[in-house]
């Protein structure tokens, strides 16, 4: 993706995009939609999410086009000496890059930057190592299929919403933008790496997820649709429409018991309820 800075936009950013994530389209669709101009850059015919599903009945791609709102979109030989070299000039034109592709030396960091010292450029990965991996195995990895689904069920489950990918796009896009701020007070130029494992592990322990097994030494158990520390419960209505109703105080507990009549004294799941 190729940013264009102005004086109402966060910058110029040009993107490189591999397979497989969410994160780098998220972050340049975040920053299009804070005023960049941002360009995509896929091989002929195509980078793997050109066709990902959803899709239309005539093969398009909902999510494609979902992801990459508000920006310009190239399609380049990228296997070619003379591709190569176009999409370094523009990268080095922009003074961004946001990519999830490694190993490619002629757009490292190395070889541009020595064409504009100035350059920012922020490279997602899956695994802190530098080696591959999406949401979904990362989420694996870090356990929480084991803690989601209902009480009884052995079995992991992975969870639908790639929330690792969607927080590490949102993560980049705030990068950039910091990036840019230093990049005007100092003229310096930033490598930025953002492994999507970092991101979930990081996110876990911001939530108290791993502090929790480390101070009280017991790990969390799967409580299906129920809400972890506060009143959360799934119900069916008699013409069988599924809720979900959500206390968050004891105050919202209290005013629960008394528009539903149910006695308090019979219901357990909140803790500090009489306060």
């Amino acid at each position: 993706m190729r940013l264009h800075q102005t004086r109402a936009s966060p910058g110029a950013l040009f993107g490189c995009h591999g397979a497989g994530f969410v994160a780098v389209p998220l972050a340049g669709m975040t920053l299009a939609q804070m005023g960049a101009d941002v360009t995509r850059v896929d091989p002929i015919g195509g980078a793997a999410d050109y066709r990902r599903w959803p899709i239309t009945e005539y093969g398009e791609s909902i999510y494609w086009a979902g992801l990459n709102k508000g920006k310009q979109s190239a399609a380049i030989d990228v296997s070619s000496a003379e591709g190569q070299q176009l999409i370094q000039r523009l990268i080095v034109d922009a003074g961004i890059l946001i990519t999830n592709i490694a190993g490619r030396q002629w757009h490292s960091h190395a070889t541009l930057a020595a064409q504009r010292p100035d350059l920012i450029q922020i490279k997602i990965s899956g695994r802190a190592d530098g080696g591959a991996g999406v949401d979904y195995t990362v989420n694996a990895g870090v356990g929480f299929p084991m803690v989601t689904g209902p009480e009884a069920l052995a079995t992991p489950v992975n969870h639908v919403l790639p929330a690792w990918d969607v927080a590490c796009g949102i993560y980049t896009a705030l990068a950039v933008t910091a990036a840019l701020r230093h990049r005007e007070q100092t003229g310096e130029g930033q490598r930025i790496t953002t492994p999507l494992e970092n991101v979930a592990l990081a996110t876990s322990g911001n939530l108290g997820f791993l502090t929790e097994v480390m101070v009280n030494g017991v790990a969390r158990e799967r409580i299906g649709n129920s809400l972890y520390g506060q009143y959360g419960q799934h119900f069916v209505s008699a013409d069988r429409t599924s809720f979900m109703v959500v206390a968050l105080t004891g105050r919202h507990f209290r005013d629960l018991t008394e528009v539903t009549g149910t006695d308090e004294c019979r219901c357990s799941a909140w803790p500090d309820a009489r306060r």
